[in-house]
């Protein structure tokens, strides 16, 4: 099976430590999951950063998009909606759309952000149009991860939160982090069936 692409922006640390902890719950379904981000952008869109990141994880390409058999998308909220680098990704993929590879294929979402009530829920429900367009099926976390009944910090069915707190030094509760491992099983689970 194609491996699962884990695709995220973050500014600070949040994002990229769910995107780790949805890929650590795809690997354990026996799945390998690509960790992926993508570079910031200037406030004309254009690309301000090397095609090579000097750390951490490697910018997503549109073929490793097209190639996956499953998606996980993450940004921290900006205003209730995604960040501009992910949008401006995603924006460059009607090649994919037109081809039809990513219909039919499970796509899941997840954001953080530095306050409570910030546009969590609305960010990742801005984040899932895109890819309805491209035909893929919305996988969200449901209530049988009893996490969702009883975390005092992030996480939705509409797939798993962190909040920063104001300052942003709130680190991942261990709910979150609970939310973000079931999140990854679950969709991974479902592109083995649909695979």
């Amino acid at each position: 099976m194609k491996p699962i692409l884990v695709l995220y922006y973050s500014t600070g640390n949040s994002t990229k430590q769910l995107a780790h902890l949805i890929a650590r719950g795809i690997e354990e379904q026996g799945v390998e999951a690509m960790i992926r981000t993508v570079p910031s952008i200037s406030a004309t869109n254009q690309a301000i950063e090397s095609t090579i990141p000097a750390e951490g994880d490697c910018y997503a390409s549109p073929l490793e998009l097209s190639n996956c058999s499953a998606l996980a998308v993450g940004s921290p909220t900006h205003f209730g909606n995604m960040a501009s680098a992910l949008k401006y990704f995603i924006d460059q993929t009607s090649e994919i759309w037109m081809s039809g590879k990513l219909a039919g294929k499970p796509v899941s979402f997840f954001t953080s952000s530095s306050s409570l009530h910030g546009g969590q829920e609305s960010t990742l429900l801005t984040m899932m149009l895109p890819f309805l367009h491209h035909g893929m099926l919305i996988t969200g976390l449901p209530y049988s991860e009893t996490e969702l009944l009883h975390t005092t910090s992030g996480g939705t069915p509409y797939g798993v939160t962190h909040w920063n707190g104001h300052d942003n030094k709130l680190d991942i509760s261990d709910s979150e982090k609970k939310l973000a491992i079931a999140q990854g099983k679950r969709l991974a689970i479902l592109a083995l069936k649909l695979n």
